[in-house]
C-alpha cells in the first residue's frame, strides 16, 4: 500500500494478514522515488490509497521497520480499504 502527496511523497508498506506483527515500512520516498515506488506498486496490482497526513507521519519510520503504535490505527483504517478494494473482505 503507497500514500501520495501534491509534493510526490510516497511510503509503502507490508502487512501479512492474521498475524501478530505491526505493517512494516518497507520503501519511502519523495519525487522520483516516489513515482518509481507507485510504478512497482501499479505493476504489481497493490491497490494505493493517497493519505497525505499518514504518508507524512510514515515518512518519519526508518526503513524495515514497524510502525508505530500512534499510527495504529489510521495504517488499519488504509488496511481494511486495502482488503475491500481488493476483494479480500466485504
Amino acid at each position: 500500500m503507497t500514500g501520495r502527496q501534491e509534493n510526490n511523497l510516497a511510503v509503502a508498506l507490508e502487512y501479512e494478514t492474521g498475524t501478530r506483527e505491526a505493517p512494516r515500512v518497507i520503501a519511502k520516498g519523495y519525487g522520483a522515488i516516489a513515482e518509481q515506488i507507485i510504478a512497482v506498486a501499479e505493476e504489481h496490482g497493490v491497490v494505493i490509497e493517497a493519505n497525505p497526513h499518514l504518508a507524512e507521519a510514515l515518512s518519519g519510520v526508518e526503513l524495515d521497520e514497524s510502525i508505530p503504535m500512534e499510527l495504529y490505527e489510521a495504517v488499519a483504517e488504509v488496511i481494511a480499504f486495502v482488503l475491500r478494494a481488493s476483494g479480500k473482505i466485504s
